[in-house]
């Protein structure tokens, strides 16, 4: 039996607790919430232990799973990695690069098993695009566009609206599409963003970033918390042999259309759910699979890193309005 720890029980944290009630071969050993009445809260609804401080917790598990708000990250996952534990830490890895640098040198120094949990790489559209591309579906990738958003989050807290906490719609938002780009293309040579971030508009923030990748690719990336009308996302990738198509609003979201010899159009189009598990249970599944059987974890500490890394630079950008090459 594998034993789990909670730190931070808003939203993100019952997702987790959700998907580890799934597993058989799992135990939410314990939960901690700096918030006592919250924990106290969770713990009486979940019927779980509820830990008075970090190292009962680290006590009483084997995996830390850290579900706090970004600006709080490091100051909970360099202490359980010091301790030893396997640590799956909600996406952004941490708020300043600094602190992802400090996460990334003591998972190194301690060996820890270690994974940032970007969710969309087990979101079975992203998954099944990733590999369609990964696979030469639409030939040599030439542009991709992403986009997602909704209304602005709100917490009791409202650290969302904290741009030194939160870093708005571009590192909390976009960072998952940051990520898969990074997974499906590679590197990226420079970025180029405009966003409403930084005009002080109360409870809006909108961006849109342009990236040029090293293998010439062209990747634009919209993001939104201005639309009241519910969570939206959608992408293309457009390719010299095809293009895929995902769009969450249609009954049918992802399709390829491919381009057969002599230029004439064919297409196959995927059912909108490939999968039927939650991706929060496929992507923690995969963690505690690779905390039982030693194996390293598909999304690394480094990966956390560099979406991180990009996402500050399109920060950068929109502040400067300058293009910010990496």
């Amino acid at each position: 039996m594998t034993r789990v720890g909670i730190i931070g029980l808003g939203t993100m944290g019952r997702q987790h607790m959700d998907a580890y009630r799934q597993m058989p071969d799992v135990e939410v050993a314990a939960v901690y919430d700096h918030h006592l009445d919250r924990a106290q809260g969770f713990a009486q609804e979940y019927g779980v232990r509820v830990a008075g401080t970090l190292s009962d917790l680290f006590h009483l598990c084997d995996v830390v799973d850290i579900c706090t708000p970004t600006y709080r990250h490091a100051e909970y996952a360099l202490p359980a990695i010091e301790a030893g534990k396997a640590v799956v830490c909600e996406k952004p890895l941490a708020r300043t690069l600094e602190e992802c640098e400090r996460i990334v040198n003591a998972v190194k120094q301690h060996k820890t098993l270690f994974m940032p949990a970007h969710v969309l790489r087990f979101f079975p559209e992203y998954r099944t695009a990733h590999q369609l591309v990964k696979s030469g579906a639409v030939g040599t990738v030439a542009a991709v566009r992403m986009r997602r958003g909704g209304d602005f989050p709100r917490t009791k807290s409202d650290w969302y609206a904290d741009f030194t906490k939160s870093g708005g719609v571009i590192l909390d938002l976009i960072i998952h599409d940051f990520d898969w780009m990074l997974w499906t293309l590679g590197a990226v040579e420079r970025v180029y963003a405009k966003a409403l971030t930084f005009r002080q508009l109360e409870h809006l923030d909108y961006t849109l970033v342009t990236l040029k990748f090293k293998n010439g690719a062209v990747g634009h990336i919209e993001g939104t918390w201005c639309d009241p009308g519910g969570f939206k996302v959608n992408f293309e990738v457009c390719g010299d042999s095809g293009m895929i198509e995902y769009d969450s609003t249609r009954q049918v979201a992802l399709q390829i259309a491919t381009r057969a010899d002599g230029g004439v159009g064919g297409g196959v189009q995927i059912p909108e759910s490939p999968a039927v598990q939650n991706p929060y249970y496929l992507e923690l599944r995969h963690f505690i699979d690779c905390v039982q059987t030693g194996q390293t974890p598909e999304i690394t500490v480094e990966d956390g890193y560099n979406a991180v890394r990009l996402a500050l630079a399109a920060i950068e950008s929109a502040q400067t309005g300058k293009v910010v090459s990496l």
